[in-house]
C-alpha cells in the first residue's frame, strides 16, 4: 500500500529505445509515456510487485515512438484515461491506432491538474516533437521532475521545477563519444541541437542549477546506448555535484536508471 502521506514512483524504463515512468499514491496509479510494447510494460510493472489492471491515467510527453508504441495497447486493453496536449494528439493521429474518445484528454502546457491526492504540472521543453511537455508531482509538500528529451533547460523551466525532492534528469549522450560514433552527421546535429538531447555535462550542469534542501535523489535518465557509458554518465554528475560540496553519499544520491530493468519503488 502507498503511504498516507508523500507518494511512490518508478522508472519502469529510461532509455533511447523506450520511456515508462509509473506514479502511485493511495488514491491513483499513473504511468508517463508507454514507450516500449504493451507486453514489456506489463513484465516491468510486475517486476516492482503492481499490475497495469490498477492503472487509471497515462500521462504523454510527447509523440516519438520511445514515448509512445504502447500507447494504443494500454489504452484499449486496460481502459486508462491518456492525457496529452492538442498538439500532441494531433502528431500522434492514428499511429497508435484508435483510442475511444472517452479516454481522450487534453493536458495543456503549462498547467496543473489534480489527479485524485496529487497535483501534477506540465512544462514544456525544448525538443524536436510537436509541443514537448513534461511534468512534475506534487504531494503533502513532496516533488519529482521529471526532464528529459530536451536540447537545454530555460530559465523558465528552472523556476518551476526548482527544489524537488527528487529529479528523474537527462543525460542522454557523452559529446566525444556522439561525435566519434557511427550515427550519420545530421542525426549528430539533432541530437547536439538545442531541440536534441542533454549530454551528461549539460544533464549535470542543469541538475546543479536546480537542487534545493529538499533535493535527496537523481535519477539519471534516458541514456543511450550507443553514445554513452552508464559508469561515464554516473561519474560525469557525481563529479559536478562534488565539485560544488553536494555530499552524494549523505546528502543528494545519485542513481541509475535502466532500460530493460524497473528501478525500485521508491518513497518519496
Amino acid at each position: 500500500m502507498a503511504e498516507k502521506t508523500g507518494f511512490k514512483y518508478s522508472i519502469l524504463s529510461s532509455g533511447s529505445s523506450g520511456n515508462v515512468t509509473y506514479i502511485e499514491t493511495a488514491e491513483r496509479k499513473i504511468l508517463v509515456d508507454a514507450g516500449l510494447s504493451g507486453k514489456k510494460i506489463e513484465g516491468l510493472m510486475n517486476e516492482i510487485g503492481r499490475s497495469l489492471h490498477d492503472v487509471d491515467s497515462l500521462l504523454v510527453t510527447h509523440e516519438h515512438k520511445d514515448h509512445v508504441a504502447g500507447l494504443g495497447v494500454l489504452a484499449r486493453k486496460y481502459k486508462m484515461n491518456v492525457f496529452a496536449n492538442a498538439d500532441t494528439w494531433t502528431a500522434i493521429g492514428e499511429s497508435c491506432g484508435k483510442i475511444d474518445v472517452t479516454q481522450k484528454h487534453v493536458f495543456d502546457m503549462g498547467k496543473m491538474l489534480t489527479f485524485g491526492d496529487i497535483d501534477v504540472e506540465s512544462f514544456g521543453v525544448s525538443h524536436d516533437a510537436a509541443a514537448p511537455q513534461f511534468y512534475k508531482f506534487m504531494k503533502d509538500g513532496k516533488s519529482f521532475v521529471m526532464l528529459t528529451d530536451t536540447g537545454y533547460v530555460s530559465d523558465r523551466v528552472r523556476g518551476t521545477i526548482e527544489n524537488a525532492d527528487a529529479y528523474l534528469m537527462e543525460s542522454n549522450h557523452d559529446v566525444e563519444i556522439l561525435r566519434m560514433g557511427s550515427y550519420p552527421w545530421r542525426l549528430k546535429q539533432r541530437i547536439l541541437s538545442d531541440k536534441g538531447h542533454l549530454s551528461n555535462e549539460d544533464g549535470a550542469r542543469s541538475a546543479l542549477s536546480v537542487i534545493g534542501k529538499q533535493t535527496k535523489k537523481i535519477l539519471l535518465g534516458h541514456r543511450s546506448q550507443e553514445n554513452n557509458l552508464k559508469e561515464l554518465a554516473h561519474m560525469t554528475m557525481e563529479n559536478t555535484l562534488l565539485q560544488h560540496d553536494i555530499d552524494t553519499k549523505n546528502v543528494v544520491k545519485v542513481l541509475d536508471t535502466s532500460h530493460i530493468e524497473a528501478s525500485p519503488l521508491y518513497n518519496i
